[in-house]
């Protein structure tokens, strides 16, 4: 598979499955140079409107063709996923600058929810009897109805999972798709999509616009039947409010403050390894890593030897292969974000731990991955997300103060601790205010568990993606109800008040045997 690359060929051929009418184009530079690699379609307003239309039309065929053609079709585009992983592989490095194992991350995660949403949108979307009001005499059942066409908008950091983590679940669920890809991600969006109408998804079922949010991303949020947007808290708001005029729904993961617990029964350098993976993989430009580590005092100074050890060690790089730990940020205005997070943080008294400073003998937006410590409440890294290569440390000396301050932020998208008790573990995890919650890990366990729901709570966002919470979000349940006939239920006051006596003690009859 190595001979199918990430070719000047390929990336003209992919581009030109983007919906767009016009010939405004826009330039995307990549992170291993900084210069422009190749110019990207722009869609108008009109383009997504058509984009919908023809959306909808294929929508009511593929709906009808039932769960067993879909399930056929997702599984096919399984395999060609792992077929072309390499080409994957090198998209995703190429646009993001990303590592390759951080890259592999989210190909393994676009399979894992293929699989899972093509083996179990039957089972979870097949629709049940439920209990009529009155047993013997009314009887129910609840159909899923798919939505429709649904919007998903999706950012650069994790262009391919992310994309798979909507888009197919709503195919699993017989809805129609038309995404708003990001400049920066749209090559890995479009060799994905590829793969899936080469399975058999028809092409104007899944539909690809780029362009500016203020009139592709409104157009879109103006058209669809339900909206799923990953990105910025503020952004996220303004969506909720769109979705909620047109009454809508919506599913949105935002923002992330992502705290860490070190308890002090951990192994320093184990500890370390963990905090390091999970703080900077993709140069910590993901939602649920780790921004904020909070160590036990009593390993504080075993742990922060082990950690500085640990990143100074560490190879940064951006070449197409597995030989760096870690990559580059993604773009000059991500560099930029960084490097006002660190200059107001020192400006105010906050001590560089390890790395503080750019890589550009590496890459032009290569950032050594930074720890500070002293942090305060009043520089921007303590409460705001930096999304990029800064995570702050702080000291605690009971497990009540470590949750008291991981929870003491307006994010609760994903915690972590790390421990060797497991019912220490399980005592704090109950207790993190966050949508997910890893032992162990920083954040993989939860994000690579794709039967679980995931998403946010406070201000990282609403509705949930994976597992059947994640398929149920793209359906309207329906509910058919009949009488069976047994007895003719009342239509006069005369008739009522034969009935009201057997009725009343029928309720009391049913709360004695325990029936709902």
């Amino acid at each position: 598979m190595r001979a199918q690359t990430a070719s000047p060929a390929l990336f003209a051929s992919l581009v030109d499955d983007v919906v767009a009418s016009g010939s405004e184009t826009i330039s995307v530079s990549v992170p291993a140079t900084g210069e422009p690699h190749h110019d990207l379609p722009r869609s108008s307003a009109d383009d997504v409107r058509d984009a919908v239309a023809r959306a909808r039309l294929a929508q009511l065929a593929w709906a009808r063709a039932g769960f067993a053609h879909r399930r056929r079709v997702l599984l096919r585009a399984h395999d060609l996923l792992l077929d072309r992983s390499d080409l994957l592989l090198d998209l995703i490095q190429t646009e993001s600058g990303k590592t390759r194992g951080q890259a592999l991350e989210e190909v393994f995660e676009a399979a894992s929810v293929t699989r899972y949403n093509a083996l179990s949108a039957s089972k979870v979307l097949r629709g049940r009897r439920a209990r009529g009001g009155i047993p013997l005499v009314v009887s129910s059942r609840v159909r899923y109805a798919p939505k429709g066409v649904v919007g998903v908008i999706t950012p650069w950091n994790y262009a391919l999972s992310l994309a798979a983590m909507d888009v197919v679940p709503a195919l699993a669920a017989g809805c129609a798709v038309v995404q708003k890809a990001d400049d920066l991600g749209a090559l890995s969006i479009l060799a994905l999509r590829r793969a899936f109408v080469e399975a058999g998804v028809p092409e104007a079922l899944w539909a690809v616009v780029t362009g500016e949010a203020a009139e592709a991303g409104e157009a879109l949020t103006d058209e669809v039947d339900y909206i799923c947007f990953t990105g910025s808290t503020a952004t996220g708001r303004r969506i909720a409010e769109k979705a909620g005029r047109r009454l809508v729904g919506a599913s949105l993961e935002l923002g992330g403050k992502n705290p860490m617990i070190v308890l002090d029964d951990v192994d320093p350098e184990q500890a370390a390894a963990d905090a390091a993976f999970g703080c900077f993989s993709a140069m910590g430009q993901l939602c649920v890593s780790i921004e904020r580590i909070y160590v036990h005092s009593r390993i504080a100074g075993a742990f922060e030897r082990a950690l500085v050890a640990r990143l100074e060690q560490a190879k940064i790089g951006t070449a197409l292969d597995f030989t760096s730990d870690y990559g580059s940020l993604a773009s000059a205005a991500q560099l930029e974000r960084v490097r006002a997070h660190l200059d107001d943080a020192l400006a105010k008294g906050a001590t560089v731990l390890v790395g503080g400073e750019p890589r550009p003998d590496i890459g032009p937006w290569c950032f050594s991955p930074t720890v500070l410590t002293g942090v305060t409440r009043d520089m921007r890294v303590h409460g705001e997300e930096t999304f990029g290569a800064i995570a702050s440390l702080y000291l605690f000396d009971s497990d009540e103060e470590a949750v008291i301050a991981a929870n003491a932020s307006e994010y609760g998208l994903n915690a972590s601790v790390l421990t060797r008790s497991p019912s220490r573990a399980r005592r704090i995890a109950n207790a993190l205010e966050a949508g997910s919650v890893n032992i162990g890990d920083g954040y993989r366990a939860s994000f690579s568990s794709v039967d679980a729901p995931m998403g946010g709570v406070k201000s990282s966002g609403l509705g949930r993606r994976n597992g059947a919470e994640g398929l149920r979000r793209f359906v309207e349940p329906v509910t058919i109800s009949k009488t069976t006939g047994l007895l003719q239920l009342p239509r006069t006051g005369a008739e009522v008040g034969v009935l009201a006596g057997p009725f009343l003690l029928l309720a009391r009859i049913l709360k004695a045997i325990r029936r709902a």
